[in-house]
């Protein structure tokens, strides 16, 4: 509606009532100031969202949502590094450190009312500890650090419990984001960049 502010919904009457969904709304946008995105049209975009849509959208959104925003933001930090250093010659290369870790660790947790815990041996304690076990994916380059994915290990559920397999599961979820990105960052790179004649 022309005159109309595109934030009004947000930003005017939802924060006088005190309104949860205004206040995250903010969050989230502030957020994604940390990623390159610096209004709302440009985080829909890359979440694959309606603009028009996006502040109803993001009321409707989950944990799981917002892990996996999270995630596709490192995933974009880290393939745009990668880019960056796999464009250098081989010896910058090498001393890029790139490195792709994964590390299967055990927190105990003494609380009552965690979720996800089970009993799992502990390296750390050398014995059988009630607590959370994380799966993690940390990728490094150039001295820095992008935590890629975190997985919480259930022992039970509808979903593979085997470790290996959540493994490659996670890997390949990755791989796909990271291709994504790099194809974006080319596309991008040709249409600014011209071969001479």
């Amino acid at each position: 509606m022309p005159g109309k502010p595109c934030h009004g919904p947000v930003f005017s009457k939802d924060f006088r009532l005190n309104s949860i969904e205004a206040f995250q709304t903010l969050i989230f946008l502030a957020l994604a100031h940390f990623f390159g995105f610096y209004n709302p049209k440009e985080l829909a975009d890359y979440l694959g969202i309606n603009s028009s849509n996006f502040y109803s959208h993001l009321k409707t959104f989950s944990i799981y949502s917002i892990k996996t925003m999270l995630m596709k933001f490192m995933v974009k930090q880290a393939a745009e590094n990668l880019k960056e250093v796999l464009e250098k010659s081989p010896s910058t290369i090498s001393r890029g450190g790139i490195t792709l870790s994964v590390d299967n660790s055990v927190i105990d947790r003494f609380g009552k009312m965690f979720r996800c815990t089970y009993s799992w041996y502990s390296g750390r304690w050398k014995k059988v500890v009630n607590g959370n076990d994380l799966l993690g994916v940390v990728m490094t380059s150039n001295k820095m650090v992008f935590p890629l994915h975190l997985l919480f290990c259930p022992k039970n559920g509808r979903c593979n419990t085997d470790k290996p397999s959540m493994l490659i599961s996670m890997l390949t979820l990755l791989k796909k984001g990271v291709e994504k990105i790099i194809s974006i960052l080319h596309k991008n790179s040709c249409l600014i960049y011209k071969e001479p004649v």
